[in-house]
């Protein structure tokens, strides 16, 4: 479920998971049962509450997010826009990488990195193409898919933009991932560096001196537990 659209028909996850449609619809009714799926009118499947209530109660985002939501709330405020914090996390990553009892998982410096996951909205974001990505990715990801006319995919000039996203410590990202929108953000810092990244995704014409003005401070006001990432 997790690269693909939102619902799913059941010949669609059979086709996924390359189970036949009898074992397929078996294991759909457990899910549904339990709660990790939910059944839509139209016959197609969504991911269910009780996958999204198992999400929030892992201990290193819910610590992020509850030291982070104090200044999400303010920077909400501010701006007028949608304050949220992300962390990496990369779908595309194979399981050697992800399971590596070495490498901890796919990082920002993984050749398949690049994804994000934003801890408010629940949305997956690509990397390469939002203010969150590009504030904690430190090379380009392997895939770099046009979204909208002002998407960069060229490797060279998005590797350049990192590299001043890391120095001036705020990224700017102007309808890249959807058109009409803006999103700016700035690194949660631990003591080995960058942990998250805290932002706002704010529509065109609002004055952007203001927003990464607010964005800078709400991202230097997070005090991390001990717990935390």
């Amino acid at each position: 479920m997790a690269d693909g659209p939102v619902a799913l028909r059941l010949t669609d996850i059979a086709a996924r998971t390359g189970l036949p449609a009898p074992t397929a619809l078996r294991m759909v009714r457990e899910l549904v049962a339990w709660g990790g799926l939910e059944r839509g009118a139209d016959g197609t499947y969504r991911l269910g509450l009780r996958l999204r209530a198992l999400g929030a109660a892992a201990p290193c985002p819910r610590g992020l997010l509850d030291a982070a939501l104090p200044a999400l709330r303010v920077l909400g405020a501010r701006t007028g826009g949608h304050a949220d914090v992300a962390v990496l996390c990369d779908p595309t990553a194979d399981s050697a990488t992800a399971d590596s009892p070495t490498s901890g998982g796919p990082t920002a410096d993984s050749p398949t990195g690049g994804g994000v996951l934003c801890l408010v909205s629940g949305e997956r974001l690509p990397g390469h193409a939002t203010a969150y990505g590009k504030t904690l990715l430190t090379a380009p990801p392997a895939d770099l898919p046009r979204l909208t006319r002002h998407t960069v995919v060229s490797r060279g000039v998005l590797a350049a933009q990192l590299a001043r996203i890391r120095a001036e410590g705020l990224a700017v990202c102007a309808e890249e991932h959807r058109l009409g929108e803006i999103t700016v953000a700035a690194p949660v810092r631990g003591p080995a560096g960058p942990v998250a990244a805290l932002g706002v995704t704010v529509t065109g014409g609002v004055p952007l001196e203001r927003v990464t003005a607010a964005v800078r401070e709400a991202a230097a006001r997070v005090r991390l537990p001990a717990s935390a990432p």
